[in-house]
């Protein structure tokens, strides 16, 4: 007995030394990073010729919150979280659900939905950047040569270049490219779903659309709860599509293109970290409630 519990303590000491480069690279490069970040939105180290910045609290944070370039930023991130995220839900679900009764060729038109994701942000704004062309009528390019085409003039717009419908018009990418992802997640829950569950139903004279809509849609929970975290703090900290797009343009500010500028191009280190720290707490916000519901569910089991 004394000679296993011997074993045991040893492999649990070889693992601990195993797994310790990986805590103390997290402990230093992760949360040392953020403490490091922290400490700097609470000073004034306003450029880099404050050689000894002094702690002024939680001044830089009030003063974001009256900072209208602050404040337009948030707004269009909230904006493009709204629509990205219904979108993507939607045009992936209803993919799923195309698919998930296994239709001859699924192989084909998953790697079909899939491929987007194989594409980074920044190539992808490279291209969108072309296909969005605000330009009309003989000038037209991109979509709006395709919509000139198609008899269909009249739906063309300036995209990305309005105000009023920017934002709208960078989650067309975004959703572009997330839905493939959405669909393998949701045909992954459908297929997760026993047959026995639908059978049952079919014996008790369920129709297809009340199997559907009482048996399967309930099990997608977990899944739905996924996608919807997953997409939510994609949004949040969104960066090169934006840039990839518009550049660093007011009309489609967000607030990861905000802090860029403030931390790199004016070199208000204390504002940009503040900033920053905004975005870890809004994504907090969105993953914290789902770790702990997946620890729950995990402890049940």
């Amino acid at each position: 007995m004394a000679t296993l519990q011997k074993k045991r303590l040893t492999s649990s000491v070889g693992g601990f030394f195993f797994v310790l480069p990986s805590i103390i690279a997290i402990a230093i490069f992760v949360y040392g990073m953020i403490a490091w970040t922290l400490n700097i939105s609470l000073t004034n180290r306003n450029s880099s010729a404050v050689k000894a910045p002094k702690h002024v609290g939680l001044k830089n944070y009030i003063e974001l919150m009256a900072d209208a370039r602050f404040t337009h930023a948030l707004s269009n991130l909230l904006k493009f979280t709204t629509v990205f995220i219904l979108g993507t839900l939607i045009s992936g679900f209803i993919m799923a659900l195309l698919l998930e009764k296994g239709i001859k060729g699924e192989g084909l038109f998953r790697s079909i939905y899939l491929y987007p994701m194989a594409i980074s942000f920044i190539a992808m704004g490279t291209v969108w950047r072309w296909l969005l062309n605000s330009s009309q009528g003989a000038d037209a390019g991109g979509l709006n040569l395709i919509l000139q085409k198609l008899g269909l003039g009249f739906l063309q717009n300036n995209w990305y270049i309005s105000e009023k419908g920017s934002m709208f018009a960078m989650t067309l990418p975004a959703i572009w490219q997330m839905s493939g992802y959405v669909l393998a997640l949701f045909l992954a829950g459908f297929r997760g779903i026993p047959d026995d569950l639908r059978e049952a139903a079919r014996v008790d004279g369920a129709s297809e659309s009340k199997i559907y809509r009482y048996v399967l849609f309930p099990q997608l929970s977990p899944t739905f709860l996924t996608v919807l975290i997953i997409l939510g703090h994609i949004s949040m900290k969104v960066f090169d599509l934006i840039v990839g797009i518009s550049g660093k343009s007011y009309v489609t500010d967000v607030l990861a293109v905000y802090m860029w500028q403030v931390t790199f191009d004016i070199t208000n280190y204390a504002k940009g970290a503040a900033i920053a720290i905004i975005i870890l707490l809004m994504v907090a916000i969105v993953v914290i409630p789902y770790l702990r519901y997946v620890n729950k569910n995990e402890e049940y089991r």
